[in-house]
């Protein structure tokens, strides 16, 4: 069980040693920009089966934020954020994290805000598909992203180990991460927590068939 502990704190222990959980305090209204009505598709799909795994739920509108709360922004270059109608309104500081994305070089990027009660109520995922991210399968890159929005992880959780798995060539969420989805989403778990405690609690609400 200690193992089990540390295994599930360390996926919410962040870089400077903080231990920070989040999850949706509302439900999910998911929307894609810049995909094909195929890739559209996918990533409701994926996202569809995390929230369903998670026992959680979708919505077909959220009011308090345009309509929508997970919202997932495709593009071939992070200048093209700039032009995107009110995006600068929805994300602080649009201009400045364009720049340091571009001089990261990054393809990826996540933004989460919060309820009063510390629970998720809006996530922006950015995604610039550049040269790696174009041989990923859309499957593959929808599952990854689903999975890396239904909680707040720490910034060094899937540094040594992706949360998906290729099974008979298709990605699958490893199982050790499903389950921490399913605790973390148990009735009874706060939707935030910063005390390491939490993952004892999170800990004890995962079982295995034996």
């Amino acid at each position: 069980m200690d193992d089990n502990i540390d295994n599930v704190a360390a996926l919410f222990t962040r870089s400077d040693g903080a231990y920070v959980f989040a999850r949706w305090g509302c439900p999910i209204v998911p929307v894609v920009f810049g995909v094909d009505d195929a890739t559209l598709a996918v990533f409701k799909g994926a996202i569809e089966a995390v929230v369903a795994l998670a026992n959680h739920t979708i919505d077909e509108t959220d009011m308090a934020l345009s309509g929508a709360n997970l919202m997932v922004f495709f593009c071939r270059d992070w200048a093209e954020l700039r032009a995107v109608p009110h995006l600068d309104q929805l994300v602080p500081d649009l201009g400045p994290l364009v720049d340091k994305l571009q001089a990261a070089g990054a393809n990826q990027y996540r933004i989460f805000r919060f309820d009063p009660a510390g629970g998720i109520k809006a996530a922006f995922v950015f995604l610039r598909m550049d040269a790696h991210l174009e041989t990923v399968a859309a499957d593959t890159l929808a599952l990854s992203q689903a999975v890396q929005t239904i909680v707040l992880w720490s910034d060094t959780a899937f540094d040594a180990k992706a949360p998906l798995a290729m099974i008979s060539g298709h990605a699958v969420l490893r199982p050790e991460i499903a389950d921490v989805v399913r605790a973390a989403y148990d009735p009874v778990m706060p939707s935030a927590a910063r005390d390491a405690s939490h993952a004892l609690r999170l800990a004890a609400r995962i079982t295995r068939p034996s």
